[in-house]
């Protein structure tokens, strides 16, 4: 016989080993967590030691579900269903990769200033920096869109001791690397500008004169029927030149049109603006000229034009944001010029003076003019 005092118990055991189970099952599973690959492409192995076998080979950006954690290693699982250990150093966790799809979805309305193209094998980071996140990996060869330029201090490396600055002499600048934002298809984020070169073809790269193209873009076309090819319609270019320095506060301090001379088929220098502060972007148009006109010319007849922008001279001295290392200038002049056969004209409203402009070095007028040979007096 079974004592009422006793089965009370029972019952009441019963009943939380019931809540208990009851929970149990209620209990939301932990979510799962995932790495990505940043490494070019690696391997899985089948357990951590001196020795181990190959069980799958991964590629950048591939998603790989977390299994287990030991040290410094993920055994994972691909979705094919592969699993093995890898290092933390050849992934990033999904937080780097949120904040990856974070930065193109900032700059995704922004729309490329010029193109360029990956001179080697690159990772994408986070932010400009060597130290920063990287994730992407790019390729030599694949296009690019160029959004925004940064410039910061370039890292020195250890052991290397600092230049100490002569007594009464102020310190010298530290050495500056520039950074570009850019995009690769669905892929953004900062890249090392000396990674990449602005896509242009020979023909116009020739005519660089030792200076860096940061950007080039087609104006019009002109037909020649004695180029070689099926296509005989030749890019008329409006082209931007800067130095190889890094670290410039400006994008470009050149602008060279190049037309098409079709008696000699080859590129021509129609138009030069140097010694100039310039910002990217460039665009190009076409102007509808004078309509209204009493009389047709060329230059009330529409034509290709092209616009870009200048540091006013009373903007003062541009300091890139020690953050970001983005320089954003708050008086500019817009400069228009509209193409008239061979000749660039520039295009101001009746009654407009040109404002004046920063110049990117004052001391080049002064040596230019030093080699040229004085004139003999008669």
């Amino acid at each position: 016989m079974i004592f009422p005092s006793f089965q009370r118990r029972l019952f009441a055991l019963a009943a939380a080993f019931a809540l208990l189970s009851g929970c149990s099952r209620l209990r939301p599973k932990p979510k799962d967590e995932y790495v990505y690959v940043t490494a070019k492409g690696t391997y899985l192995r089948d357990r951590l030691a001196a020795v181990s076998n190959r069980t799958g080979n991964v590629d950048n950006g591939q998603k790989l579900k977390i299994l287990e954690r030991q040290r410094h290693y993920f055994r994972v699982v691909t979705d094919k269903g592969e699993t093995g250990w890898i290092n933390e150093r050849a992934v990033v966790t999904q937080d780097i990769v949120d904040q990856f799809e974070a930065l193109k979805k900032e700059y995704a309305r922004q729309p490329a200033v010029a193109s360029g193209v990956v001179r080697d094998d690159v990772y994408l980071h986070l932010k400009p920096g060597r130290d920063t996140d990287r994730f992407y990996r790019l390729n030599e060869g694949e296009k690019l869109g160029l959004i925004a330029r940064a410039t910061l201090p370039k890292p020195v490396p250890g052991g290397v001791p600092q230049q100490q600055a002569k007594e009464g002499e102020p310190p010298a600048p530290p050495p500056m690397e520039d950074w570009w934002m850019v995009r690769s298809g669905d892929r953004s984020g900062w890249l090392l500008s000396r990674m990449m070169d602005v896509d242009v073809p020979d023909s116009v790269a020739r005519y660089a004169e030792g200076q860096r193209i940061v950007g080039n873009y087609v104006l019009t076309k002109v037909e020649d029927d004695e180029v070689e090819g099926t296509d005989k319609m030749v890019p008329i270019f409006v082209t931007l030149m800067n130095s190889w320095k890094a670290g410039l506060p400006y994008d470009f301090d050149q602008v060279r049109v190049f037309t098409w001379n079709r008696a000699k088929h080859r590129y021509e220098t129609a138009f030069r603006d140097r010694n100039i502060q310039g910002f990217l972007p460039v665009e190009v148009k076409t102007d509808p000229g004078q309509p209204n006109a009493p009389r047709s010319s060329a230059s009330t007849l529409p034509a290709p034009s092209f616009i870009y922008r200048v540091l006013a001279a009373d903007n003062g001295p541009v300091i890139p944001d020690p953050v970001t290392g983005i320089s954003k200038p708050s008086k500019l002049v817009q400069k228009t010029y509209r193409l008239e056969g061979n000749i660039t004209r520039r295009v101001l409203r009746p009654g407009e003076t040109p404002q004046a402009e920063a110049k990117a070095s004052e001391d080049v007028a002064t040596k230019a003019a030093a080699k040229k040979p004085a004139k003999k007096r008669k």
